[in-house]
């Protein structure tokens, strides 16, 4: 699979996401130690409906496959959710779905990336997310970027029979530092 880098880390960058990538998405998808921190986990989700949703993401054009620099290899996805231009916000969506590549930085560097088109590119103030209480590993990756938890909404996830909160926290532009991209000429 080609890849293009669109917005470019130091060992990873985000490309257009492509279609074809169907078959390595559902597999990630399935297994259910990538999937329980996602909201797909409740649903079974085959190649004709990953085809669909990666057509889908494609043409909205506001999510991105996370590829690993060095070896060219797709790691993970990222994107927007119902973004408000006018508003000027965004719900943000991360995953690592390749398992060798968990606890590594890659997930960190990834969201960085995509806050940094957020916020320099698409002209963005502020980008939420939701996860799980139970989904440490990543609260703190969010809060080390500068995330802030703005509420809970409280035993809204049963797994195994135990119930957890849904932990909401967001990013302003102004509290985002750090940017990949190069710096443009100065004003004439």
């Amino acid at each position: 699979m080609k890849y293009f880098r669109k917005m470019i880390g130091k060992r990873c960058y985000l490309s257009p996401m492509n279609s074809e990538d169907a078959e390595k998405y559902v597999a990630w998808l399935a297994d259910m130690e990538v999937a329980q921190y996602l909201t797909v986990a409740y649903h079974n989700i085959n190649l004709d409906v990953e085809r669909e949703t990666l057509a889908r993401f494609v043409r909205q054009g506001d999510h991105f496959a996370i590829v690993e620099g060095k070896k060219e290899e797709l790691i993970g996805g990222c994107g927007f959710l119902n973004p408000d231009h006018i508003n000027r916000t965004a719900e943000a969506g991360i995953f690592i779905g390749e398992k060798s590549y968990w606890n590594k930085g890659y997930g960190e560097e990834a969201m960085r990336l995509l806050l940094d088109y957020a916020f320099n590119i698409l002209n963005l103030n502020n980008i939420m997310l939701s996860v799980y209480a139970f989904n440490t590993r990543a609260i703190r990756c969010y809060r080390k970027i500068g995330f802030k938890e703005i509420g809970r909404r409280r035993q809204a996830r049963l797994i195994q029979g135990t119930s957890y909160d849904i932990i909401y926290m967001d990013i302003l532009a102004e509290e985002f530092t750090g940017s990949s991209l190069p710096p443009l000429p100065a004003p004439p």
